[in-house]
């Protein structure tokens, strides 16, 4: 069994081809998406329209939620640009998607945590910014999750950790948004170091799984000069630079 995985494209539709073109050359039997689609500075309804056509395994992630939970008067810019852009079956789609998923006994997808949507999996922010998460930290997040394979997103960071017990966690990294910055629960940057979008596969081998973590090439300066029409200069130097 081959598996890609993508999470947190955030509207990026050039990125997610390159992804989904880089995909194809690696004959993968399945495709999942970990949420955090469409929200963002670039191109939430052409987003929303690929992915809905593929019918992939999917996810929600915290924006999807934010996005039928919130008032427009409450939401970022982000979700505020998809809630104005998306078409009415887009949102249902979002809105239907499961908080988590069991693709097969031994993988479960999340966006953060089995338990939250917010949580870091394998980062921790403390007074002082963000860093890796300890075992005993991972641990902890995983609780009593049993599958072998735990599959997260959220934090736009490539990563992969092996618990005591055998249990792999993997984050593919963002597909179209390689750097950003939050307040919560203190101010933190998040920040890949360049503008590739990133996704990973997962190979199951002799009962176990293999992780390969990719970075593909896109016109991200266009997508840049894009996230700039859109008023999202915050969003241009994260594209062009995978920097804060």
């Amino acid at each position: 069994m081959k598996i890609a995985v993508i999470s947190d494209i955030h509207g990026n539709i050039a990125a997610l081809e390159a992804v989904l073109a880089d995909a194809a050359t690696r004959q993968v039997n399945q495709i999942v998406n970990l949420g955090d689609i469409c929200s963002g500075g670039l191109f939430p309804r052409e987003t929303a329209d690929r992915l809905m056509s593929l019918e992939l395994p999917t996810i929600r992630g915290n924006h999807e939620r934010q996005l039928t939970d919130q008032s427009r008067e409450r939401m970022g810019l982000s979700d505020r640009h998809a809630a104005d852009t998306l078409l009415p079956e887009q949102l249902a789609w979002l809105a239907a998607l499961p908080p988590t998923m069991r693709l097969t006994d031994d993988v479960l997808l999340v966006h953060g945590t089995p338990d939250s949507d917010l949580t870091y999996f394998l980062e921790t922010v403390t007074e002082d910014g963000l860093r890796e998460a300890t075992r005993e930290e991972v641990e902890q997040r995983a609780g009593s999750a049993d599958a072998a394979l735990i599959l997260c997103g959220h934090t736009h960071l490539q990563r992969i950790m092996t618990l005591d017990d055998g249990r792999m966690i993997v984050n593919p990294g963002s597909v179209g948004l390689p750097a950003y910055d939050d307040d919560r629960p203190y101010a933190h940057l998040v920040e890949s170091g360049s503008p590739h979008a990133r996704y990973a596969v997962l190979s199951k081998e002799n009962g176990g799984w293999a992780a390969q973590l990719l970075s593909v090439e896109y016109d991200w300066e266009q997508a840049a000069r894009d996230a700039e029409a859109n008023g999202r200069f915050d969003w241009s130097r994260a594209l062009r630079t995978g920097r804060v």
